[in-house]
């Protein structure tokens, strides 16, 4: 497995995000996942979920929405993210650069399936992968959401199935909050999975967050979503 930066295009430019292949004869038959990161960037724990996944069998590609930049305090981050809302057109531009880049990576045309991709997203990074369902439902066939609740998009143009991974003890996504995503999605008629892990606050997979990481649940997370990217993506 090799992980590394690279630039993708992306609305007849370039963006910056990094990339991981599984090794040898496994990157022939991979199917494609696009990750994104929470508000701190693209910082280590998200290049080791796509070293993760390749590591699975998976073609892993984080696009850096910060383009560079990244921080460990909660302050910067909160502005970062906010900037990140005033450039919608561009982190668009990005988003849609990387699947396109992914599915020229991935296609086997004639399979069944293989033209599809997920998208595995981590708090700001989950809400953009819900949005992604919605915006690309022909080509975002599986989304998998690590503590992030967004029951605003119009899930019935969505044509993927959900995995939802929650803290039990959340500050910035209330059970209600999940709830409701969890009601909306079913209303639209996803299938949808949802794991609330006991004792674990936000952030909990995230090795460089001592105050809330939790490796036991880390670890049950990670079996049950690359369980359910193999179910969803190797139909073929």
């Amino acid at each position: 497995m090799a992980g590394r930066m690279i630039e993708f295009e992306a609305n007849g430019s370039t963006a910056p995000g990094y990339l991981a292949t599984p090794d040898g004869a496994a990157a022939a038959d991979a199917p494609g996942v696009v990750v994104l990161h929470a508000w701190w960037g693209l910082t280590e724990p998200f290049r080791q979920a796509c070293d993760r996944l390749a590591e699975a069998g998976f073609v892993a590609l984080a696009p850096d929405l910060y383009r560079g930049r990244s921080t460990a305090q909660i302050e910067e981050a909160d502005a970062l993210s906010s900037a990140l809302n005033q450039q919608a057109e561009r982190v668009s531009s990005d988003l849609r650069g990387a699947v396109r880049f992914l599915l020229k990576q991935t296609a086997a045309p004639g399979a069944e399936g293989r033209d599809k991709l997920a998208a595995v997203g981590f708090s700001l990074g989950g809400a953009y992968a819900l949005d992604l369902s919605v915006t690309l439902p022909e080509q975002i066939a599986a989304v998998v959401t690590f503590y992030a609740a967004w029951p605003e998009p119009d899930f019935r143009r969505a044509r993927a199935a959900y995995l939802c991974h929650f803290a039990e003890h959340d500050p910035y996504e209330s059970a209600e909050l999940a709830t409701a995503m969890e009601q909306a999605l079913r209303a639209a008629g996803r299938p949808v999975t949802v794991y609330t892990y006991a004792g674990t606050t936000h952030w909990f997979v995230e090795a460089n967050r001592p105050d809330a990481y939790d490796a036991a649940a880390t670890a049950l997370a990670w079996e049950r979503t690359i369980a359910f990217l193999n179910a969803e993506l190797r139909r073929a």
